[in-house]
């Protein structure tokens, strides 16, 4: 049917778009945490999640920020996912209750099922979700086909594109 690879369908999130995807997830968090609503502090997972996380944490005055880094892409090709950096221990706890993780996208899942072992109390937030991994989700703002390949602002350069089907 069409010569093109999967991730050539693909979905162009601009600035301003993440920007307000990230608040609606803000606003829908807000007042969800354990701690009479209030979330003890913002975890993003990197690199994805920083931008979305920095956003929620302006949103929700929550000062507390950090980072794991979980590699799982070399590329467009995904494999394990495993820790490079985790986040500061007294930050999350012996569980992460009352942290809310968030990243940009989940697509197949296994890099949030890493964390969510490591931190199983934690509340999962992403911006976009893929069936896939939907279920490792706790809250997220919008749904794309899993065979979506989505092209996040950070890593985009501003040049022609070809319509998604025909020619010009």
């Amino acid at each position: 049917m069409s010569d093109r690879l999967p991730h050539e369908k693909g979905f162009h999130v601009s600035w301003d778009q993440i920007h307000r995807d990230a608040r609606a997830l803000a606003w829908r968090l807000d007042g969800k945490g354990p701690d009479g609503g209030a979330w003890r502090s913002v975890v993003a997972i990197t690199r994805g999640g920083m931008a979305p996380a920095m956003i929620v944490s302006r949103e929700l005055d929550i000062r507390v920020v950090d980072t794991i880094s979980v590699k799982s892409y070399n590329h467009q090709d995904q494999s394990q996912p495993r820790v490079i950096k985790a986040p500061q221990a007294e930050i999350m706890g012996t569980d992460g209750e009352g942290v809310l993780v968030v990243d940009d996208l989940v697509d197949t899942g296994k890099t949030l099922e890493l964390v969510r072992k490591l931190y199983p109390k934690a509340h999962f937030a992403t911006v976009y979700a893929k069936p896939a991994g939907r279920a490792m989700v706790d809250t997220y703002i919008t749904e794309v086909s899993q065979d979506t390949w989505i092209f996040f602002p950070w890593d985009m350069a501003l040049q022609y594109v070809q319509p998604y089907r025909g020619s010009d």
